[in-house]
């Protein structure tokens, strides 16, 4: 107890990091309000990237991917995706859609015989796939045994399928009837990633290193650190005063590696649960992947999606959530989710856990897209601010 409170009371009295702006006229004030944040050190690095009408428009890093070792936060920095994951894994399950091997509404059952969950009624709808794309299964999310799955350099990594059904039997319980509205969980995309091995029979991660990954270029991203990303490595950090650092001793295993700048830098880690968070890679790969899916799935004359499996992903399949009372607040789709109004359609996915935080944001009508990384998830909402005041000048 006196350890957390020795953490947790200079929270209170600990500088708060620089406010962003209401509005902004300019790249440059956006520039000039991220440079504040990063001299104020939380966080340490920023990767930002717009893309346009099939290319990158802007591309540029502020601050530190790994400060203790002299990384800079480029656009070739390479960060843990966390949840952006998910969009790879949809598209991975609209491909074989589109090859006829799986349809959205076929039972999960029909693919993993050991899914057995509890039903919160003789009469419920069994699961379907669609229901784990759009997490409106009613499983529960994993909450924070998600920090405990993972593994370090030179530990094997985890056969996903054999993952899943090891842990399944503690989140088999429905919170809710499938289909009735949409709840986020891991857990769903855990079991997506195991229906991807059993219907192409390979490991989830070499499909998507051969059906996504290699076809779009994206050289700099994978679900381990290649050589060719090392040189680009940004550490996870954390504030040593912040509420986070209380769930580090939660992480399993040494994830700490040093302490500098009153920052906590992390060991290279890896997570266990691959499809709803495993990919690690630049944001440069990140904007080939927006840029293909703005192009109707196809960059540099490889397709990775069919245009109409792209609409599908983008307008289909949306679930409100509980108790909401209007669509045009936030609506969970395939992997996407959305705040659309009546002015624009904004669909977006954020990804963030020890030590990183990531955002994809695109508005598929003006082929525009943001996305951002950062190694450090304290100040999340101060990036999210960012992206909005980046998609609010004229590009």
């Amino acid at each position: 107890m006196s350890l957390l409170l020795t953490i947790a009371v200079p929270v209170f009295v600990w500088p708060k990091s620089p406010n962003p702006p209401d509005s902004i006229k300019s790249i440059a004030e956006l520039e000039a309000y991220i440079k504040k944040l990063i001299d104020f050190g939380t966080p340490q690095g920023i990767s930002l990237a717009v893309v346009r009408n099939n290319q990158t428009i802007y591309s540029k890093g502020f601050g530190w991917a790994d400060h203790p070792r002299k990384i800079p936060a480029t656009p070739d920095a390479v960060y843990h995706w966390y949840s952006i994951t998910k969009i790879v894994t949809a598209i991975a399950v609209f491909q074989l859609h589109e090859k006829g091997v799986l349809q959205l509404d076929d039972p999960v059952v029909r693919y993993l015989p050991f899914f057995k969950v509890r039903y919160p009624s003789d009469s419920s709808k069994i699961i379907t796939v669609r229901n784990l794309l759009n997490h409106s299964s009613g499983l529960p999310d994993a909450k924070l045994d998600l920090v405990k799955w993972v593994h370090y350099e030179g530990e094997p990594c985890v056969n996903q399928t054999a993952f899943v059904k090891k842990i399944l039997p503690k989140y088999s319980r429905l919170m809710f009837e499938p289909g009735a509205y949409s709840q986020y969980t891991n857990i769903g995309y855990m079991v997506l990633g195991a229906i991807i091995e059993k219907i192409t029979g390979q490991t989830y991660e070499d499909y998507v290193r051969q059906n996504i990954l290699a076809p779009l270029g994206m050289t700099h991203t994978d679900f381990i650190y290649t050589k060719a990303m090392e040189p680009f490595e940004a550490a996870g950090s954390n504030p040593v005063f912040n509420f986070n650092t209380i769930l580090i001793p939660f992480v399993r295993g040494k994830i700490v590696r040093e302490s500098s700048q009153n920052h906590i830098w992390f060991n290279r880690f890896y997570n266990n649960q691959t499809p709803p968070s495993g990919l690690i890679g630049s944001l440069a790969d990140a904007s080939r992947l927006a840029i293909a899916y703005l192009n109707n799935g196809e960059l540099d004359g490889k397709r990775i999606l069919s245009k109409e499996s792209v609409f599908m992903m983008t307008h289909d399949g949306y679930k409100k959530a509980k108790n909401q009372k209007t669509q045009d607040t936030f609506r969970q789709g395939f992997a996407w989710q959305t705040w659309s109004g009546p002015e624009r359609l904004v669909i977006l996915h954020d990804g963030g856990g020890p030590g990183f935080f990531t955002k994809i944001q695109l508005i598929p009508d003006e082929n525009l897209g943001f996305i951002i990384f950062t190694n450090d998830v304290s100040n999340r909402d101060k990036i999210n601010k960012i992206v909005n005041l980046a998609a609010s000048l004229k590009w």
